[in-house]
């Protein structure tokens, strides 16, 4: 397993991430699947035996479940096993029970700890945008729990560029402590974070993590163009992220993928792991799993190299027209870019045709 740096942070984090949406599918995360305790601490065995050293859960998860299975799981294990998990969505009907105000921040986050039965948090994530409390408000909460020992790192999670700037702002000018990390979604069918979000994690140094790295299985090579999809399907089940807007360049893809994985003799998921790997600012990527074979198969991706040849074929069919401003910079601005500019343009460039 490659180890690889969180942002600024000192933190070294497994490439791949064990992913606990699942656990618990209870509710509405039932569709996403109902990895009972045994279960469970099957697949963190299986993860921590490959080298991950980092569990993703949240609050919201099962409504609490996924973070006491976790906890369960790690009871009298190593501290090096690090834990990230989230606040943000509504834990109860009460005008107070969600968002990113103080009194849910640090209400959320002892909570969590109890349910964790954990002394501190490793990487704590706010799981979504308030646009409706003052981030002053929020990265001060944020701060006195790092200050308290109750979190050691703080991150955010499927937020805009402006709102990750405006954080960090805030963060600077009080002395407060910064984002080290994003948790973002982005796959090659979904590239839209290279327009901000990735070249703010090089510019600032907020490493990136990725959730939903398959597109909830879409891209494991499991759906096919013209043939049913598979039963143990959450799309089936109405789950609806991430959105599919174009199902013939989906295919497209799916592919490609799968056109390297049997150059390789391994899944099209491997494929898609492996390239992300390779991206930018990617510091690690989530994987949860159904099954124990699932999980095998996607921790595998960690030892796959693809050639730059693979990398270009599969970066020609996933690539979408920039939209403004970028369009005109790729035009106009080429010989100035900087290296977080060029995460976004560099590809571009070179399928540039010259202008007349």
């Amino acid at each position: 397993m490659e180890y690889r740096q969180l942002g600024r942070s000192g933190l070294r984090v497994s490439l791949h991430t064990l992913g606990t949406m699942s656990f618990g599918g209870e509710g509405h995360f039932a569709t996403v699947g109902q990895t009972k305790l045994d279960e469970a601490r099957r697949l963190v065995d299986v993860a921590v035996d490959h080298g991950v050293n980092l569990i993703d859960t949240s609050n919201v998860y099962s409504t609490g479940r996924s973070e006491e299975i976790v906890g369960e799981v790690l009871k009298d294990r190593s501290s090096q096993i690090l834990v990230g998990t989230k606040v943000r969505f509504a834990m109860g009907k009460g005008p107070n029970e969600g968002g990113l105000s103080r009194f849910h921040i640090i209400e959320q986050c002892e909570a969590s700890l109890g349910r964790l039965q954990r002394q501190h948090i490793d990487l704590y994530f706010l799981h979504e945008w308030d646009g409706q409390t003052p981030i002053e408000e929020t990265m001060e909460a944020l701060d006195t729990l790092v200050r308290q020992g109750k979190v050691r790192y703080i991150g955010c999670s499927n937020f805009s560029g402006w709102h990750i700037m405006k954080a960090l702002a805030a963060a600077d000018r009080h002395a407060w402590q910064r984002f080290c990390c994003q948790q973002i979604h982005y796959t090659i069918e979904a590239r839209e974070a290279e327009h901000e979000l990735m070249p703010i994690a090089l510019d600032q140094d907020v490493g990136i993590q990725v959730w939903s790295p398959l597109a909830g299985g879409l891209l494991s090579g499991k759906f096919r163009r013209n043939a049913p999809p598979p039963q143990l399907s959450r799309h089936l089940a109405g789950w609806g992220e991430p959105p599919i807007r174009d199902e013939d360049r989906l295919y497209r893809i799916i592919e490609a993928l799968v056109k390297v994985g049997e150059a390789h003799g391994v899944s099209a998921a491997q494929v898609a792991l492996a390239w992300l790997a390779g991206r930018p600012a990617v510091a690690s990527i989530i994987v949860g799993a159904r099954s124990e074979a699932q999980l095998r198969d996607n921790l595998a991706a960690a030892s796959l190299a693809l050639t730059a040849e693979e990398r270009k074929s599969l970066d020609d069919v996933s690539l979408r027209p920039l939209p403004y401003p970028y369009w005109h910079q790729n035009q106009s601005a080429g010989d100035r870019l900087g290296a977080a500019d060029l995460a976004l343009h560099a590809p571009h460039l070179l399928n540039r045709k010259p202008r007349r």
